[in-house]
C-alpha cells in the first residue's frame, strides 16, 4: 500500500520533473494550493501530472489525496480510496470501471514510506529512486461538485500492486511506479477511453532494473501526521541526532575525559596498585540498538545504553 510520501521541493524545481527528462508541463493548476511536505498525507493536497483538456499536453493539478467519486453528494470520509488495487482495475475495476480508461494521472513524490512490522513495533522506511530524481506513481482521479458547493473538488488514488521480490520483506504491496518516460505517456494516454493490455502490463510488480531503488529505515516521527522534518527522508543512522552522532559525542566525551585523566596522572604519583585504563567500546546490533560497553569512567561492570529510534 502507500500511505504517505513526501515532496519538498521547491515549486519550480517540481515543475522541471527532475529525473524526467522531457516531460514537460505547461501549466500548474491550482499551484497555490499545494504546501511542499517532508510528509504528505491522505487528505492532504498534492500535485499529479495529468492531460490537458483542451491541448492534449500535460499540466500538473493540486488535488486532494483520497477520491471521491464524481456520482458523490457528499464527501464520504468512511470510503477508503487512499488505494486502487492494480487487480481490481485488471479484473473489473468495481468502483474504478468508470474512471479507469478516461481519468488516469502521475503522483509526483520524492519517495514513499512504507512500515515494517517487527513483533508489536512499526518500522517506517523510505523508498525513492536511487538516481536522486522525482518519483511517479500512477493513479485515478475524479472530479465532483458537492452538494453545498459551486466549485469541483479533484480528488486522487495511488494504484498498488503486489511489490517485487526485493520488497516484499517490507510489505505486500507497493505503488506503481512509472520509470520512464514511454511508461508515463502511455498511463496518460486517455484517448481509447478504455483499460488496454499494455495498461495491465504497467500495472505489474516493479522491474525497471535501469531505474533501481533504495529503502532504508527513517525516524518513527514520521508517523504523527502534521510532523514535518528534513530528517525524515534520511537514513537513520546518518540523522544529526541519530545513531552516528551518539557515536560521535561519546567518542569525544571519552577522548576528552582520558586526556584530562593522563594530564591528572601525569602530576600525581603513580599506584601502582591501580588497574590499566580501560578502552571504550561501542557496539551496534542488527537492530540498530547502541550498547556502550567498558566505559573508562564507570566500574568494570558493563553498562548497556539502548538508543531505539
Amino acid at each position: 500500500m502507500c500511505g504517505r510520501f513526501a515532496l519538498r521541493l521547491a515549486r519550480p524545481e517540481i515543475r522541471n520533473i527532475p529525473g524526467h527528462d522531457g516531460v514537460d508541463v505547461e501549466e500548474w493548476i491550482d499551484e497555490e494550493q499545494f504546501i511542499p511536505r517532508y510528509n504528505i498525507a491522505p487528505r492532504s493536497q498534492a500535485p499529479v501530472i495529468r492531460r490537458g483538456r483542451e491541448s492534449g499536453g500535460y499540466v500538473l493539478h493540486t488535488m486532494k489525496w483520497g477520491l471521491v467519486p464524481h456520482w458523490s453528494k457528499h464527501e464520504d470520509k468512511t470510503l477508503s480510496t487512499t488505494n486502487a488495487r492494480a487487480e481490481n482495475l485488471v479484473e473489473g475495476g468495481g468502483m474504478w470501471a468508470s474512471i479507469k480508461g478516461k481519468k488516469r494521472c502521475a503522483v509526483v513524490a520524492q519517495g514513499y514510506y512504507e512500515w515494517l512490522t517487527k513483533g508489536k513495533d512499526k518500522l517506517p522506511h523510505f523508498t525513492k529512486p536511487r538516481d536522486g530524481g522525482l518519483m511517479l506513481m500512477a493513479a485515478l482521479y475524479d472530479s465532483v461538485i458537492l452538494e453545498g458547493q459551486n466549485v469541483p473538488l479533484w480528488t486522487f488514488s495511488i494504484v498498488t500492486t503486489e511489490a517485487n521480490k526485493d520488497f516484499s520483506w517490507l510489505h505486500d504491496r507497493q505503488p506503481v511506479l512509472l520509470s520512464t518516460r514511454v511508461a508515463l505517456d502511455t498511463w496518460l494516454n486517455t484517448d481509447s477511453q478504455k483499460w488496454t493490455p499494455a495498461l495491465s502490463k504497467l500495472v505489474e510488480p516493479y522491474s525497471d532494473v535501469d531505474h533501481p531503488l533504495e529503502c532504508y529505515q527513517v525516524p518513527k516521527e514520521v508517523g504523527k501526521v502534521g510532523t514535518e522534518s528534513p530528517t525524515f527522508i534520511e537514513p537513520i543512522g546518518t540523522r544529526k541526532d541519530g545513531i552516528q552522532a551518539m557515536f560521535s559525542k561519546q567518542v569525544a566525551k571519552s577522548k576528552s575525559s582520558s586526556q584530562a585523566s593522563q594530564s591528572k596522572r601525569s602530576r600525581s604519583p603513580v599506584d601502582p596498585a591501580s588497574p590499566a585504563t580501560k578502552k571504550t567500546k561501542i557496539e551496534k546490533t542488527e537492530d540498530g540498538d547502541v550498547i556502550l560497553i567498558d566505559n573508562p569512567l564507570t566500574s568494570s561492570k558493563v553498562i548497556d545504553i539502548w538508543y531505539n529510534p
